[in-house]
């Protein structure tokens, strides 16, 4: 995942440096003269640890719509260990009086319907009647402890197929069941517009299929209880694994 502040962009998911001198596996992209290099990054002291995750739900959070990126959101995602996390972080960076920066990470707990462990999923930030908040969907994760074995430890199974809308201010998190999202997907594009997110493809493990369509969930955040919908768009594209990128405000560009 690529981690963008201002001019400065960053590269999130390598397993460490040799000798270890970055431990958590982020580092600051540096293009000087057509030559790239991936230079170790620096942390606050009051940071907490983030180990190198592989495919973690990674997103960016800005305070008004369309505003600069000031938070970015990591979720989930598989360690050097092979154990899968539960854990939010959220990252910012931090400028010193000398113009030098540092990147601060800190974990956010939650509270309420709080998601399993799993990677392979998704979350974006959506904005409804001035408040913000995050789904999160999808993804894999390991076998209930209960229904493992030696033969099948590693074995993984799709999540259940419930959106998951989380407070930032107040750490809450409130599942959603919807009746059109019926199996669960990983490795799903999607795309955040306004108070919608739009979810392609992916790949469902119990069924072993790549669903053509394209659900549209749209979050609605009144003073009382949010609203949660689903609209189901079918479509002839299906993508896994892949990657987006938004190009303009009404334009998203998908590759692979």
């Amino acid at each position: 995942s690529l981690l963008y502040f201002g001019s400065h962009v960053f590269y999130l998911g390598q397993k460490g440096w040799p000798k270890r001198s970055c431990p958590t596996g982020v580092f600051l992209l540096d293009l000087k003269n057509n030559y790239l290099k991936l230079r170790p990054t620096t942390f606050t002291n009051d940071s907490c640890y983030l180990p190198p995750l592989r495919h973690p739900a990674v997103c960016s959070f800005s305070a008004s719509q369309g505003g600069e990126i000031t938070q970015y959101l990591i979720h989930g995602g598989k360690t050097p260990n092979n154990e899968i996390s539960h854990k939010l972080y959220i990252m910012t960076m931090v400028f010193t009086v000398n113009k030098r920066f540092s990147l601060c990470c800190t974990e956010k707990d939650l509270a309420g319907d709080v998601p399993e462990a799993r990677y392979g999923h998704s979350m974006n930030v959506v904005f409804s009647r001035g408040k913000t908040a995050v789904v999160m969907f999808g993804g894999r994760s390991y076998l209930p402890l209960n229904q493992r074995t030696t033969e099948n430890w590693n074995n993984v199974i799709d999540c259940e197929p419930l959106v998951y809308l989380i407070d930032l201010q107040f750490g809450c998190s409130t599942s959603f069941n919807l009746r059109e999202l019926q199996d669960g997907l990983s490795f799903h594009v999607t795309l955040a517009r306004n108070d919608t997110v739009y979810i392609f493809g992916g790949h469902s493990l119990g069924n072993n299929f790549r669903p053509p369509n394209v659900y549209k969930i749209k979050v609605d955040l009144p003073l009382g209880s949010p609203a949660v919908s689903c609209t189901v768009i079918n479509s002839k594209l299906s993508f896994s694994s892949s990657i987006v990128t938004q190009t303009s405000p009404d334009e998203f560009v998908i590759v692979g």
